[in-house]
């Protein structure tokens, strides 16, 4: 495994232990709309999140279509896992991909800008995963104001069993 590969892995690991609490929530909270905080819910911030990676990687970085996904098709913590499973699948592609261009410049089109940008692959895997550790504070300050005691999910320790 290649050192992004394993950044990479050391995020979804974080994720998990996320997804790990938040399925200790009550199905109604996961989904509870709390207007001081962006994208409303827990659930719906996990959406967006996956949405990042979807339409960076996706969309500018291997050139396909995509589309928002609607929150309401992902109502419970597992069913979130399961989007982010794809999302994992997408990131090893987009890697694969890009394995050994990772500073070659991509030329796209994003919809709030005239002007074409030219970002390399590995801008758009940094961002990505920059913004879900941004909204990943965010999901646990709102759990936290839902009555909850998030795990600390900061904190990354490599395997020592090998």
């Amino acid at each position: 495994m290649n050192p992004i590969q394993q950044q990479y892995q050391w995020v979804a690991q974080t994720r998990n232990v996320l997804f790990e609490y938040c399925s200790t929530m009550t199905p109604t909270d996961y989904v509870k709309q709390v207007s001081a905080f962006g994208w409303g819910s827990v659930r719906n911030l996990h959406v967006h999140v996956a949405d990042c990676y979807r339409h960076w990687l996706q969309g500018f970085g291997l050139g396909e279509k995509v589309e928002d996904t609607p929150v309401h098709a992902y109502p419970s913590v597992d069913d979130v896992a399961r989007l982010f499973a794809s999302v994992d699948d997408l990131v090893q592609q987009f890697l694969a991909k890009f394995e050994h261009a990772l500073d070659q410049p991509i030329t796209g089109h994003v919809p709030w800008q005239r002007d074409p940008l030219q970002l390399s692959p590995l801008w758009l895997l940094t961002h990505t995963i920059t913004h879900e550790f941004h909204h990943k504070g965010q999901l646990v300050s709102l759990t936290r104001h839902l009555g909850y005691a998030p795990p600390d999910t900061d904190l990354v320790l490599p395997d020592q069993s090998g």
